[in-house]
């Protein structure tokens, strides 16, 4: 039985109500409806058309002229199986591939994003860093997920290690095959919301997907022993209904995570670096040679590691790299999101003391 905070009967569609159809959408759509058409969400991309759940049916839907790719999640109005219009996205989940020019939408209209690691092998603090800025240009909470807690003699361990590379980072552990109470908690934390399952391959998000789904929705496979490795059985980003109310959207394993985002997102992402950086003495510090830096005092006084700077600068050049590569359309969604102050504040000037 699904639930949702919304009464079915008070929104135009009660139908799509199970996939996250609120009055927030019912609104938007009111705004392009005609008599012939109809609401639908993306559940599937198959190239040239997109599996949909409209209120009548679900089946797939013909690309229209859009102007823009459609994402797993996203709104549409559907005219005569053709998709017409684009409802206004609560929130985007991208990133960068190739040589950092290409734009690739993961999700759209997510609310949370959990970050899959799998404690079968060693925890990439950076990649989790880069999945966090991610989730934060989407506007969606974060909730990094250490599966196979099985395999570990302290996850607990696992955890702490997390919390201190990724500071503010909401952390849970879980064995999906044989951990029920750990699976019903993060269907609670999710209930009646889009989550988006993120990862690479092999780090167990396929098994969660069904251990969450009670069913067999996603094929599961073996990891390489000498190396933890898995393959890709999950091939395509599909949205799936939680027995217990809500949205997930399964995604193939991300080998390279690149950022599609500015540099204000990835400060949002180090707000440890950012509050210690008030305290240098030059606004636009860089913490590599610059007298009077707070956030070099901070590393060689052992309270923050060097390790978290060095990819602090190395995503800021890649945000820069991004929004550089950017059409002007993106540049604009860059400097308006979130009402942020112009970058020129940022000036060199010493601060007052």
């Amino acid at each position: 039985m699904h639930r949702s905070p919304y009464d079915p009967g008070s929104v135009p569609h009660p139908e799509l109500v199970p996939y996250g159809w609120s009055e927030r959408w019912a609104a938007e759509y009111a705004d392009r409806a005609t008599d012939t058409s109809a609401p639908g969400r993306v559940l599937r991309h198959d190239g040239v058309a997109v599996l949909t759940a409209r209120p009548d049916r679900i089946g797939h839907v013909a690309l229209g002229n859009l102007g823009e790719p459609l994402a797993v999640g996203d709104w549409i109005v559907v005219e005569h199986d053709t998709a017409v219009s684009l409802l206004p996205r609560s929130s985007l989940l991208r990133r960068s591939i190739g040589d950092g020019g290409t734009e690739q939408l993961l999700a759209a209209n997510v609310d949370v994003v959990a970050v899959v690691a799998g404690l079968d092998r060693p925890v990439k603090t950076g990649r989790l860093e880069r999945f966090v800025a991610l989730a934060s240009d989407a506007g969606a909470e974060v909730l990094i997920v250490l599966s196979k807690a099985d395999v570990v003699a302290d996850p607990d361990a696992a955890v702490a290690l997390v919390r201190a590379a990724v500071p503010g980072a909401d952390v849970m552990t879980i064995a999906a095959k044989a951990d029920a109470a750990g699976v019903a908690k993060l269907l609670e934390r999710v209930a009646d919301r889009t989550v988006v399952l993120v990862g690479e391959s092999g780090a167990g998000k396929s098994t969660l997907v069904n251990a969450l789904a009670g069913s067999d929705l996603a094929p599961t496979g073996a990891v390489r022993d000498h190396d933890a490795k898995g393959r890709h059985t999950t091939t395509s980003r599909n949205l799936h209904l939680l027995p217990t109310g809500g949205v997930l959207i399964d995604t193939p394993g991300i080998r390279s995570v690149g950022l599609w985002t500015d540099a204000e997102t990835v400060a949002t992402s180090f707000t440890d670096i950012e509050d210690l950086a008030e305290g240098c003495r030059f606004r636009d510090c860089s913490h590599v040679s610059e007298p009077g830096c707070a956030v070099r005092r901070a590393v060689a006084d052992g309270a923050l590691e060097q390790r978290r700077v060095d990819a602090w600068g190395v995503m800021r050049l890649e945000a820069d790299a991004a929004m550089a590569k950017a059409d002007e359309h993106e540049r604009r969604q860059f400097e308006g999101r979130a009402g942020r102050a112009p970058r020129g504040d940022r000036s060199g000037r010493r601060r007052d003391r």
